[in-house]
């Protein structure tokens, strides 16, 4: 096993479809040593006002989205603390509070998230972009596949500029599924290279991560977040990276991380994360 820790995981009172402890007992079943529990971190104030919004309720992880850092915090304080609890129950393995934080590019933001970290002190924090702001209101990447040519161009270069502002911010230990918008078959042309570089740079100047995310094997496209054009910069750049299984349900950890390890090996990606 290349690695002997899973991260990116998601649980019941979020998005994921299990306890903490079933994901815990099933990542000792595989092997792992180490489990992360890792939810989705999403604070903005107009973040229910969102296309996306009603499908989170309807779907039951509307809890995933918060409109204020107290709403937030209302939430991750308990979990922390089963989280705690967990670990004196599971002596034999090490476990981890993580979050999957959405970076928003703003003072007022930044400052809430700071006040956040003081109060619940996470163990690693992933950064991710599944919202843009655009228009005076947030998109989620969802909403950019119905948008004309143009309009997704214009989505996208401000896509991969917040991308870079949160490699740039140093706050977060590794930046999630970095080319997030080719789940809905958008930016895999090598127009966008140019972008990614630049996003790819800040990661490496600030010595932020990039996950190798498995959660995007597909049949049409097989290949997990990000492309081999973006893994060939990280080793460039010598960025380290790791795997992630993104798992939202515990038949997913560990999910395809023995093809994403010969990707490390074949684009010769030195630094693992440990």
């Amino acid at each position: 096993m290349l690695q002997d820790y899973t991260l990116h995981t998601h649980t019941i009172g979020f998005d994921g479809r299990d306890s903490a402890q079933t994901v815990i007992e099933r990542a000792r079943d595989l092997g792992f040593k180490t489990v992360g529990i890792s939810n989705h971190f999403i604070v903005n104030p107009i973040i229910k006002n969102t296309k996306m919004y009603p499908y989170s309720v309807k779907g039951g992880y509307s809890n995933i989205y918060s409109s204020s850092f107290d709403e937030v915090l209302a939430r991750f304080v308990p979990h922390y603390h089963e989280l705690e609890i967990l670990r004196e129950q599971n002596p034999d393995m090490k476990i981890l509070r993580g979050m999957e934080v959405d970076f928003f590019s703003d003072i007022k933001w930044l400052n809430g998230f700071e006040m956040a970290l003081k109060i619940l002190k996470p163990d690693y924090i992933i950064g991710s972009a599944h919202f843009i702001k655009y228009n005076r209101t947030l998109l989620n990447t969802h909403d950019w596949k119905n948008a004309d040519t143009e309009t997704q161009d214009k989505l996208l270069k401000i896509y991969w500029t917040n991308v870079k502002h949160a490699a740039e911010s140093g706050l977060f230990t590794w930046l999630a599924h970095i080319d997030l918008p080719k789940k809905v078959g958008l930016g895999i042309d090598d127009k966008w290279e140019n972008c990614e570089s630049r996003a790819v740079l800040a990661a490496a100047k600030t010595n932020t991560a990039i996950e190798i995310n498995t959660s995007f094997y597909r049949d049409y496209l097989y290949e997990p977040y990000p492309s081999n054009r973006i893994l060939k910069m990280m080793a460039q750049n010598n960025v380290a990276t790791l795997l992630s299984d993104d798992a939202h349900e515990i038949k997913n950890i560990g999910r395809h991380f023995d093809e994403a390890s010969q990707l490390i090996k074949q684009f010769n990606l030195k630094r693992l994360v440990r």
